[in-house]
């Protein structure tokens, strides 16, 4: 599982938790089955672009809340990883993909 995943079923869980649903509340506003909302929540599963624009929807947040950053992390960790890591990162790709002429 990669950080994008875990972090997208971290905020998941957070906000679904936060709004008061259980798994199985979440899915019957979604449409779909509780089994794939624990199948996303434990990583088993992947959700389709159309349950994620649901999610957010029923979970009353922007559907890129779902993908930010683990929102149970403090701010501090938050600074401290795009200040070492996220930037740096950055910085390297763009002189990666546009070397001084």
């Amino acid at each position: 599982m990669n950080k994008f995943q875990s972090d997208f079923i971290a905020n998941l869980i957070y906000y679904r938790e936060k709004k008061g649903f259980t798994q199985s509340t979440l899915a019957a506003v979604c449409d779909c089955s509780k089994g794939n909302i624990g199948g996303i929540e434990s990583g088993k599963s992947a959700p389709s672009f159309e349950l994620i624009l649901k999610i957010a929807y029923a979970l009353e947040i922007h559907p890129a809340d779902l993908f930010l950053r683990n929102t149970s992390k403090s701010q501090e960790e938050n600074n401290a990883f795009f200040k070492e890591k996220f930037f740096p990162a950055m910085k390297e790709m763009i002189e990666n993909q546009f070397p001084k002429i």
